[in-house]
């Protein structure tokens, strides 16, 4: 199975945070299963860490972008696609990175790992 992993979801995996779901553990644990990040993801990391916000055990995004070359977490572009699906996806999300990263998903035919239940009034597949 290939898998798109939310900007949280990815956070919390390399964290070790209990706040992933027992499926998202298990599927993220699964050495079977392909797992992606759009890079969508580091940009609003960015952003986040620019505007004082922190996240627990990253120190900033160069360490978020290693642990997903570590772990082998590819690393997915934009491309022209994501940005057509974005245009026409219903407006359930307002944050420009959610409505990017459920394009990704979309076009790349992956199931979001995504503690946010909005994503499942999308067209895609999703698992939490």
């Amino acid at each position: 199975m290939r898998y798109l992993l939310d900007t949280h979801t990815a956070i919390w995996l390399f964290t070790d945070s209990n706040r992933l779901s027992v499926k998202a553990r298990n599927i993220l644990a699964d050495r079977e299963c392909h797992l992606a990040v759009s890079i969508a993801s580091a940009w609003e990391l960015a952003i986040k860490i620019s505007k004082g916000g922190e996240v627990p055990d990253l120190s900033g995004v160069a360490v978020f972008l290693d642990k997903l070359h570590e772990t082998g977490v590819e690393i997915l572009s934009i491309t022209a696609d994501e940005v057509k699906i974005v245009e026409t996806l219903p407006f359930i999300h307002k944050d420009p990175f959610d409505r990017v990263i459920v394009a990704t998903a979309k076009a790349n035919g992956l199931t979001l790992i995504s503690v946010d239940e909005n994503v499942r009034k999308y067209d895609i597949d999703w698992v939490w």
